[in-house]
């Protein structure tokens, strides 16, 4: 009988640690480049130079490995703007601080965006998540809801329906995105800008 590998993360020795991020990083490599559906398990076992029974042997399935590729980038992408938001002096400034994290941790890593659309947008066929309510997924809006909602017991922003403008925000954000994958040309920087406006007329107290 082959050995099993422990339940525990914590109990993974460093070699196994060290392969299942090996495993991680070709999934997230593969997914990018020829999607979900293309992505098998040999396929992964041959960009880690590693048998298929030894990928089962850390992800017992396609769909484990690949939730796990999807929750680490998800993490760090979070852990990503969470910086950049806490770092911001006041809470109008710490919204354009998330539109301008959510958009600068995207540019600068194109390979776990695609994973992430792959995932969520379009695996098994484009069905999965493609259907109303799918922004709720990994509670994204109800993080910048919140965030909104602080604000405004702060009084730096107006009365709004935070939902309502998370979920507008986080579709704009997705929409400049989404076009730029497609169209590398456009420029990302002053689609950012834009967005900057976007959310600062969005959220921000009329002057008057």
């Amino acid at each position: 009988m082959s050995p099993r590998r422990s339940t525990d993360p914590e109990a993974a020795t460093f070699t196994e640690r060290a392969r299942r991020q090996q495993l991680i990083d070709c999934t997230i490599d593969l997914i990018s480049t020829r999607g979900y559906p293309s992505t098998s398990l040999s396929a992964i076992a041959e960009r880690a130079g590693v048998s298929k029974a030894a990928v089962l042997y850390h992800f017992s399935s396609k769909d484990n490995l690949t939730r796990a590729a999807l929750t680490q980038v998800l993490e760090q992408f979070g852990a990503y703007v969470r910086e950049r938001v806490e770092r911001a002096g006041d809470p109008l400034a710490a919204v354009v601080a998330y539109v301008h994290a959510m958009v600068g941790y995207q540019r600068d890593n194109r390979r776990q965006v695609r994973l992430i659309t792959e995932m969520l947008l379009d695996d098994h066929g484009g069905t999965r998540l493609k259907t109303p309510g799918s922004h709720d997924t990994y509670d994204r809006w109800q993080s910048l809801a919140a965030l909104l909602a602080e604000g405004q017991r702060a009084g730096a922003l107006r009365e709004f329906d935070p939902r309502t403008v998370a979920l507008a925000i986080g579709g704009a954000i997705d929409g400049v995105i989404g076009h730029w994958l497609a169209h590398p040309d456009l420029d990302l920087d002053a689609a950012t800008a834009e967005l900057e406006t976007f959310t600062l007329n969005a959220v921000a107290r009329s002057a008057s």
